[in-house]
């Protein structure tokens, strides 16, 4: 199997892996077919013995003689395993019901332990949905295990390879490890997330459509506008892959009543509308060329502001711009601050399968190679860049951080398995915080929780963006990194709300 073959095949099952499932029959599963790769055999055991030890040594299971072969080995190693609550953050919307980013990434967890037999795809989301609800309140914890997750879910059985199950596991853990280190140490405690208290906002919010000379179509952007007070400075949002302008316009209002104007555009390669597509069949995964693109689309409604062209938008200034992105949006970000993308360090640990360093985002850099050369872009009009959950670490070239001339800020959750803190924010930014520079860690914060989506006032790291914004603006000729620069911020709270947020520049100097 060749590695570009492999690349590929990765990518589109990350896609299918967000899609949730539906089952020919209408049952629940009820066995699991346990693989044991150095036996080279495989053993089936029925969901109600995996419950607990007892349980599994009383079954009538292959797995149960195999555990009462051992006495009670087996059961240890295995349900320690599959009684581990599954690594995800389990919060709701308005109307009670779990977020689609959650379902995401939650079905990327279970994918990347095992196979589900007897379903088909069902784009509503429904079925996974109720599932999942269903384990959530089966569970005494209200977070479900693995075991309970499978329980709930409809189909025949589930395979797992055992080796595969401990290895990734154990993986994902020693990935969070130097995160929950500086935790450990912080003083004073760190508080977990919570939402940012509510308060009046003051902002208009429009759509306008801006003809690009790089992309077919006219490009969609999202304004949101100061009604009063306006400052004349221009702030840009750029959305991860996926994803929409319309789920991070609660940052735009936050900035915007506050004076800037704010843009968003839907990055059309790599959006929502694109994963409707790409699921059913219509459109191959997000090409390489999109990371070249996505940075041309930000850069094309900087132009446009600048020469006056952007629809009912004047007297804002485009000479001095701060980027914000989340996800492949905060990779984006960091292109605009002056990062260049290099090829080097994707062509010689992509292919090893085995990097202890890999991560799910690895997927998603990967599939950029053959875009790099075409993504070599620079718009010095951008002063500083706040990057949410970025893949970075093998995209760039680790001196660069240091010697962009546009400010940081990089923010990483906790409990993020899909862009985990470290490798892809702590190592690299290591090097990055002596030249002012900032890394900022949310306790308990996953790949999806720090967006605002439908949370008012910018969910929990609205104050924080919106006191970065200022202190860019107000910083003037201090704002360039140099060797020894102050940080824009120290450690919250922030405006009127405390932020449980922990700023770990100081630690990392």
């Amino acid at each position: 199997m060749s590695f570009q073959w492999f690349q590929r095949l990765s990518l589109a099952l990350l896609a299918a892996a967000s899609l949730p499932f539906t089952a020919a029959p209408s049952r629940a599963i009820e066995e699991v077919l346990i693989e044991l790769p150095l036996l080279q055999t495989s053993f089936s055991v029925r969901i109600s013995e995996l419950k607990s030890p007892h349980a599994l040594m009383a079954g009538r299971s292959d797995l149960a003689e195999l555990d009462r072969a051992s006495n009670g080995a087996v059961s240890q190693a295995l349900l320690q395993l599959l009684q581990r609550p599954i690594p995800i953050s389990l919060t709701r919307l308005a109307d009670g019901s779990v977020g689609s980013p959650l379902l995401e990434q939650a079905l990327l967890v279970v994918s990347s332990l095992g196979t589900i037999e007897g379903r088909r795809p069902d784009l509503t989301g429904n079925t996974f949905r109720m599932a999942l609800e269903q384990a959530m309140a089966n569970s005494n914890s209200g977070v479900p295990t693995l075991v309970e997750l499978i329980e709930a879910l409809p189909g025949q059985r589930v395979r797992f390879n055992l080796g595969q199950v401990r290895t990734i596991l154990g993986r994902m853990l020693a990935q969070r490890a130097q995160a929950n280190s500086f935790f450990a140490q912080a003083d004073p405690p760190v508080l977990p997330m919570a939402p940012a208290k509510e308060t009046s906002q003051s902002a208009r919010q429009r759509q306008v459509r801006l003809q690009v000379n790089h992309r077919p179509e006219p490009l969609d952007v999202l304004l949101l506008e100061p009604t009063q007070r306006r400052n004349g400075r221009l702030v840009l949002i750029s959305h991860g892959l996926w994803d929409s302008p319309r789920n991070f316009a609660s940052w735009g209002t936050v900035l915007a009543s506050r004076g800037y104007t704010v843009a968003l555009p839907r990055h059309p390669g790599s959006d929502n509308k694109e994963q409707v597509r790409m699921l059913t069949g219509a459109v191959p995964p997000p090409k390489p060329v999109e990371l070249g693109l996505r940075f041309r689309d930000l850069s094309a409604l900087t132009d446009a502001v600048a020469a006056g062209q952007l629809s009912g938008v004047s007297g804002v200034n485009a000479d001095a711009v701060v980027v914000i992105g989340h996800s492949w949006g905060a990779t984006t970000a960091l292109q605009q601050a002056g990062l260049v993308p290099q090829a080097a360090k994707l062509k010689s640990r992509c292919p090893q399968l085995d990097d202890p360093q890999r991560n799910l985002s690895w997927t998603l850099q990967c599939s950029w190679l053959d875009g790099v050369d075409q993504a070599a872009l620079q718009d010095q009009r951008v002063v500083a860049a706040v990057a949410v959950s970025p893949p970075m670490s093998l995209l760039f070239a680790m001196p660069e951080l240091r010697a962009t001339s546009a400010r940081l800020l990089v923010v990483s959750g906790t409990h993020d398995w899909v862009v985990p803190p470290d490798p892809e924010a702590i190592t690299p930014m290591r090097q990055a915080v002596p030249f002012g520079h900032q890394l900022v860690l949310a306790k308990g914060g996953d790949h999806f929780n720090l967006r605002p989506g439908e949370q008012v006032n910018g969910g929990v790291l609205g104050p924080l963006l919106l006191a970065w914004v200022d202190a860019v603006y107000q910083a003037g000729s201090t704002l360039v990194p140099r060797p020894g620069a102050e940080p824009l911020l120290g450690a919250g709270p922030w405006g009127n709300d405390s932020i449980p947020l922990k700023d770990i520049s100081p630690t990392l100097r």
